[in-house]
């Protein structure tokens, strides 16, 4: 075990900066003020506010930060001045695209305006969101990003006695816990069915993943069917994230369990479309002449895909900007924005449907 004071352990000073190991000392204000020729006030007041020290000043003391590499202490000017330039951001999956671009156009928004994104990733667990909202708020970030608006009790608390900005994205209520921006799901379920009842489809399935949101747009596109000409709607539902491995999987089931033929089937999103296209292809099926397919989220490879896949598109570099803007105005103090913003969606009609 090293001892304490060895060089193989670095040392904590108390402005925040830590020793170099073997004995070395950290480069502190003090020593870039003692480059400059100007004291560590000097020093401090030029990084917190440039504006109280003179251009020839200023020169000198970048210069010495050029030269000695030094950073400053983001948490020690955070406890000063009670800004963390921390905005925290939840989202189920990085490596969804769905998502993934729409925290690309959020930070795109935030870009220029000093802060920091600190991104987690929750799955679709509201219980493993709970922690990670703790984990966040423990490190006094300025804003927070949600994605959706349904959360366990405990969260919700919370955010609400953390008293900051919380956008809650992706998503619409009437009763947000300060501001959210996104759309209807059960609009968006509705229109996919008005769509395909509208297009002469009279045999419907759904195939939806683990995903609370995308099982509010497979009910309200089953209710909506139901309501429109009567017919009952066959589900194929999966616990996990779509893949494409279960859009093959459901086209299996739905052709040799269900004997689903002559129909349409809407995707809670254009992967699980895919796959199923890409069944559907090996089984010598013919789409749309034997099997339609609507999917969700129009993503990049979308309107690739032989068949191109009809699908939902929601604009998620206008969701993601939308929220930046929104967040900014609250920490920034600009104009306030409105509780509730509902961005819309747009059924895209390609050769799948």
């Amino acid at each position: 075990m090293a001892k304490s004071g060895s060089g193989t352990q670095e040392r904590q000073k108390t402005d925040g900066t830590a020793a170099r190991p073997s004995g070395g000392r950290s480069v502190t204000m003090e020593t870039v003020g003692r480059l400059a020729g100007v004291s560590q006030v000097t020093v401090s007041r030029a990084l917190s506010d440039p504006s109280k020290v003179s251009p020839a000043t200023l020169e000198k003391i970048r210069q010495a930060i050029e030269t000695t590499g030094f950073v400053p202490n983001a948490l020690a000017g955070a406890l000063a001045s009670r800004r963390s330039k921390l905005i925290a951001a939840l989202v189920p999956s990085i490596t969804n695209i769905v998502y993934s671009w729409m925290i690309k156009a959020f930070t795109e928004g935030i870009s220029g305006h000093g802060y920091q994104i600190l991104l987690s990733e929750t799955g679709f667990d509201p219980a493993e969101e709970e922690k990670l909202i703790m984990t966040h708020l423990s490190r006094r970030p300025d804003a927070i990003l949600l994605t959706g608006i349904h959360h366990t009790s405990e969260a919700r608390r919370m955010l609400l006695a953390a008293g900051i900005p919380v956008v809650e994205l992706w998503d619409t209520t009437e009763s947000p816990i300060d501001l959210c921006v996104g759309f209807s799901h059960v609009e968006a379920g509705r229109a996919a069915a008005d769509f395909a009842v509208g297009a002469g489809y009279r045999n419907f399935a759904t195939v939806c993943a683990g995903d609370e949101r995308a099982t509010r747009r497979r009910d309200a596109f089953t209710r909506e069917v139901a309501r429109l000409c009567g017919k009952n709607t066959t589900a194929i539902n999966f616990e996990e994230i779509a893949r494409l491995s279960h859009g093959r999987d459901a086209m299996r089931r739905l052709i040799e369990d269900e004997g689903f033929r002559d129909g349409v089937i809407f995707c809670s999103s254009d992967i699980l479309a895919h796959g199923i296209i890409i069944e559907a292809n090996a089984r010598g099926l013919k789409i749309p002449e034997d099997v339609a397919v609507i999917g969700f989220g129009d993503q990049e490879f979308a309107a690739y895909v032989e068949p191109a896949i009809t699908t939902v598109r929601v604009d998620r570099t206008k969701l993601g900007h939308t929220a930046a803007a929104a967040i900014l105005a609250r920490c920034e103090g600009g104009p306030s924005p409105d509780r509730v913003t509902d961005l819309g969606f747009e059924i895209i009609r390609r050769k799948s449907a």
